[in-house]
């Protein structure tokens, strides 16, 4: 029986119980059968996206394309190759989409074009890294490497557009496709809402490769996932001089040192270790030009992180005073910046709980129940957080550690590596996630 006949058998089924249902007391009779209906049509939709997901010649043009994406990286905004790629697929399943948005972003819409509106997301760009992996699809382009998976992300999410496309006269609703740029920058997902795509959205989706957790499984957790992420750059300027006569100068590395000590102080000393979930790191230190002359000025950078907004923007104050405090005490000022132009502040990545449990079931039908895990919260940082400011979704990592694929070097790696595998299992996660989303608008509606 295809889908057209087991629909038209339920909807009959439907019909004839109902009009049974009107004819007794009991008001719950037609809502308990809507409730089975539901599931069972929401269940032959699943087992369908399944089997298009995992369709050799399926499998085989995901793995074609992710290679492609891979061999050609693109830093943050030079997303010119991907973006036509995806365009040219969008094209020939015959998927209409808009384009620029936020520069390079594409933004496909597939379904009745009404609401309700589901979004799915993915990121394009890769990073300014010399990939290290010895395999025939490697990165042809010196210097830049996609070593954080979104090569896959957008392989996966051309998958869903080419089911939900399959699919497409069965949803109610509207799936809205964002491939988004600029996401190692943490600009690109702004940028985006910036420019509409959100507009009558209900929710977002989003998958991203964990190197951590086996392929086949997926794993994430409800509420705080990542911390939000902040950077910050001081000059703390003094009075430059002989190194030999270091009372006639005032020593802005003597300050900037003990700045330094001081900052690690701020999570060591001054959060309650039970419930810290924050962090601060100097990552660059520069000053002086000579081993025996004391400079004018010394520079400091670096990040900090945590969980809660509260928490995020008390740890911002805190280290402000530090700084300015500790120059003040060795006689010297600071020019303090906290970069938002060069590296916007994200934002915690909160999961809404409603959303988190759809996608956690959606995803036990593709991998099993028993292959659903809770991801611990982590102090890395996603710029899909500006999405969840802005409507209820969630974010969920789908498992790609496979040692004997290579696939166990974590992001950011010269190493990295995924297990394609995961291909097919992300597309069908994401087709299934859109369209039982937007079924479930509906029929609550």
């Amino acid at each position: 029986m295809d889908l057209f006949q087991l629909s038209l058998f339920f909807s009959i089924s439907a019909l004839t119980l109902s009009t049974t249902c009107r004819s007794t007391p009991q008001p719950s009779c037609y809502d308990d059968v809507q409730k089975g209906l539901s599931s069972h049509l929401n269940s032959s939709i699943a087992d369908e996206i399944n089997r298009l997901a995992n369709i050799p010649e399926t499998i085989t043009w995901l793995k074609k394309t992710r290679r492609e994406i891979h061999q050609y990286p693109e830093l943050a905004y030079e997303e010119i190759k991907t973006s036509k790629l995806i365009r040219h697929e969008l094209d020939h399943m015959g998927v209409s989409y808009k384009w620029p948005v936020a520069h390079t972003g594409v933004v496909a819409t597939i379904g009745s074009g009404s609401p309700p509106f589901v979004a799915l997301r993915a990121d394009m760009d890769a990073l300014p890294i010399q990939e290290m992996v010895e395999w025939d699809y490697k990165s042809k382009v010196d210097g830049k490497m996609h070593a954080c998976g979104h090569d896959a992300h957008v392989s996966m999410l051309l998958g869903a557009a080419k089911i939900l496309q399959e699919l497409r006269n069965t949803m109610q609703g509207t799936a809205v496709l964002i491939f988004q740029p600029a996401e190692e920058r943490g600009e690109g997902a702004q940028k985006m809402i910036e420019e509409g795509v959100l507009e009558n959205v209900e929710a977002i989706f989003s998958l991203h490769t964990g190197y951590r957790w086996p392929t086949g499984t997926v794993a994430s957790r409800p509420g705080e996932l990542l911390a939000g992420c902040g950077a910050f750059q001081a000059i703390i300027s003094g009075k430059g001089g002989h190194a030999a006569l270091p009372h006639d100068s005032i020593d802005p590395i003597l300050a900037a040192a003990a700045t330094v000590i001081s900052l690690q102080n701020i999570v060591s000393r001054e959060t309650d270790p039970l419930d810290s979930q924050q962090v601060v790191s100097v990552c660059k230190i520069h000053g002086g030009s000579a081993f025996n002359i004391i400079p004018e000025s010394v520079t400091i950078a670096g990040t900090f992180r945590a969980f809660t907004k509260k928490s995020f923007n008390a740890l911002k104050h805190r280290i402000q005073e530090v700084i300015t405090g500790q120059a003040a005490v060795h006689r010297c000022t600071a020019e303090l910046d906290f970069l938002e132009e060069y590296h916007p502040t994200i934002p915690p990545t909160f999961n809404d709980e409603r959303v988190y449990e759809h996608a956690v079931r959606v995803s036990s039908h593709i991998v099993g129940k028993e292959n659903i895990l809770t991801a611990p919260s982590g102090m890395g940082s996603e710029d899909f957080a500006f999405y969840l400011d802005h409507v209820p979704g969630s974010l969920l990592f789908v498992g790609t550690r496979n040692e004997k694929a290579g696939s166990h070097y974590p992001a950011h790696s010269p190493y990295y590596s995924i297990d394609e595998n995961v291909l097919p299992i992300g597309a069908a996660i994401h087709a299934s996630f859109a369209h039982s989303y937007i079924q479930n608008l509906i029929s609550n509606n």
